[in-house]
Parts: structure tokens; sequence; C-alpha cells
């Protein structure tokens, strides 16, 4: 599952450092590393989405790091990945922001099991919870931020994969709220190849008898699910390489059997995820010329699970810098090259001034 594996590149990178080889506010808390402090929640009432639909008793949950200014302007707001929680951030962000510089606000996006999801909303619970776009998962953050933080601009928006799908909705939809953004491994619009990937893995959720149309008991293992992820999670040279023929069904065994995200949340993080284009029916040109936000962009070239191709053209149409990774870890880029990945966020984040 890519919030399991994107978590343990984030345990990676904090272990080993990054740089090496990977109305009036409320006063937030400063959680750091070692004081992984439970989150905090912003009740916003009603979330309306896209559709016309809403959530009811809509809340979000944060953690910060870092000290707020007395201007508020120091905040850099990272919203989190697919099936990712804020917890997995905390030991991940030091490696790549100077959190005595900045107040970084980690945000779980909707749909993670922590913010209001279809796992733990009683109004509406299970399937009952309406689909949700990745731009209403933004459009909840911008009214975190400006109605519970009382923030109204950010230095940066920064996301890892579907953080940065987030990242990039941001900088079109509200190119005034930042200076800049970060998108890492993410993409402003799906290439056909991922609609193939997203739409296979969520045609095996619909189907597999013991989901039961999201009706299901405890915990069930859904198997073909887990094995299309881990087709595309990483390259073929780099599973080859890593487990040995002998030891492959114990290795896929265990991964099956590591369910641990919610299947509803799952289904409707996808959904939201197979709905992304900053484009919304133009063209990335049309949207690049929304942005006002300087960017770093940051792609893996042998990524098969976000294709970085549209990245890349972005970047190129907003002539943005563009740092490529290129590892057999595919999607999981971070996991090999997570020092040349930091390096460039420290250096590009050290431009932004003071």
């Amino acid at each position: 599952m890519i919030g399991k594996r994107l978590f343990l590149v984030a345990v990676f990178l904090a272990g080993c450092g990054a740089g090496k080889r990977n109305e009036k506010a409320p006063a937030a808390p400063t959680v750091t590393a070692a004081d992984d402090a439970p989150p905090r929640f912003a009740e916003l009432g009603s979330c309306v989405l896209e559709s016309g639909e809403r959530i009811e008793d809509c809340r979000i949950a944060y953690r910060t790091l870092g000290t707020l200014d007395a201007t508020k302007s120091n905040v850099i707001v990272v919203p989190t990945w697919f099936t990712g929680t804020t917890k997995g951030l905390v030991g991940m962000i030091p490696g790549f922001v100077d959190t005595k510089r900045f107040y970084v606000v980690l945000v779980d996006s909707l749909g993670n099991g922590v913010s209001s999801s279809p796992s733990n909303s009683k109004r509406q619970p299970r399937l009952a919870f309406p689909k949700f776009t990745v731009h209403d998962m933004v459009e909840s953050q911008k009214r975190f931020l400006e109605e519970v933080l009382g923030v109204h601009h950010v230095r940066v928006v920064m996301g890892l994969s579907m953080g940065g799908m987030q990242a990039f909705d941001w900088a079109v939809s509200h190119p005034e709220f930042m200076d800049a953004f970060v998108s890492i491994v993410g993409t402003p619009q799906l290439a056909s190849n991922d609609l193939l990937l997203w739409t296979t893995e969520l045609h095996a959720l619909e189907s597999d008898v013991a989901y039961r149309n999201g009706d299901y008991e405890g915990m069930p293992v859904l198997r073909a699910v887990h094995d299309i992820h881990q087709l595309a999670l990483t390259t073929p040279s780099y599973r080859s390489k890593e487990t040995s023929r002998d030891g492959f069904a114990k290795w896929l065994a265990t991964e099956e059997a590591d369910a641990s995200f919610d299947w509803n949340d799952r289904r409707r993080q996808l959904e939201a995820m197979l709905a992304h284009d900053v484009a919304r029916g133009t063209t990335l040109s049309v949207a690049a010329s929304k942005v006002k936000a300087k960017a770093l962009v940051v792609v893996s070239e042998r990524d098969q699970m976000v294709a970085p191709e549209p990245s890349k053209t972005f970047a190129k149409l907003l002539s943005a810098q563009l740092v490529v990774l290129d590892t057999p870890c595919g999607h999981l880029a971070l996991g090999c090259e997570g020092a040349k990945a930091a390096d460039a966020v420290k250096s590009f984040l050290s431009t932004l001034g003071r």
C-alpha cells in the first residue's frame, strides 16, 4: 500500500537524514518528530463539494512543526499523499524544511481516515459519504487555514504524490495564496497510463466479493488490489532484484496481509485522483497561465504509478525548476534518491528570502 511505503520512506529519511542518503486564530501546538502528539481537529461544519453535495460535520486534522511568526508570514502547507496521514509526515519534513525558519502545517487530506472520511463519519458512513475531488481537498484546506488558523497567505504549498497533485491544484485555483509550490512525484493531470492503473485498481476493489459493495465486515484482504498496486509502485528491475524467486510467495503474502487502510476511504481517494485535472476541460497551457507562484517540480523518470510527463510539461510552461530522479525505485524514488530531492527542496526554499 502506497501509504505504508511512503511512510517507510519518511522513516528512512528521518533516521539517516534526507540530506545524507534521504476571528482570532488559536495558537497551534508545536510538534516535533520526537514529540509526536495527536493531531488537532478543525471543525468546519458543512463542506460544500464541487458536485454540489456536502460533507456534514466536516473536520480537518492537522499537526504543526515550528513556530508561527507574529505576522503569520512563514507558513508552509503540506497535505498528505494517497492513504497517507500527517503522522507519516512528521518525521520526514525536517529533512526537507528548516522548521526553525518556517511554520509547517501538515494537513490530513479528506478521506484519509483521520480527517472526514467514510470510515469515521457518523452522519454519512461508508458509501453514504459523498464522492469528493482533489480540488475539494484543497478547498477544505483553504477554509481551515483561513477560518481556524487565520492564515490568508502562505509561503509554500508542498506535497508528495497525491500531495503533489494538491499542490498543483492549489497553484492553479488560488494563485495569489502562495509564493511558491513544490510537487514531488505528483502531477497536474493523470496520464492515460495513470488512468488505466487507478481505474484497474478501483475495478478490482469494487468487484471483490469480500468488499460487498462497501458493506464489508472487519478488514478483508482484497488481494487483487494489493497486487495491482505493487506492480506499479516500483519497477520490474527493482522487484526482481529485491525479491528472490524463492522468497516471492512469502513477500507477496506479507504485502497482501498488510491491510490497515479502510477500503471505502481508499475508494473515495482513488475516485478523487481519477478526476484530478488542473486543466479542467481546457489545456495545461491555459492552467499554467493562471499560476503566479514560483515552482519546484520533482519527478521520477521511471515512475510507473504517476507518469512524469505531465509534470515535465507543466514545469516547462512555467519555466520552473525541474529535478529528475532516475532510479529503479520508481514512484518510491525518495527511497533511493532522497538526498537529491531534499537538497533541491532546501535550496529552492532558500531562494524565497525572508
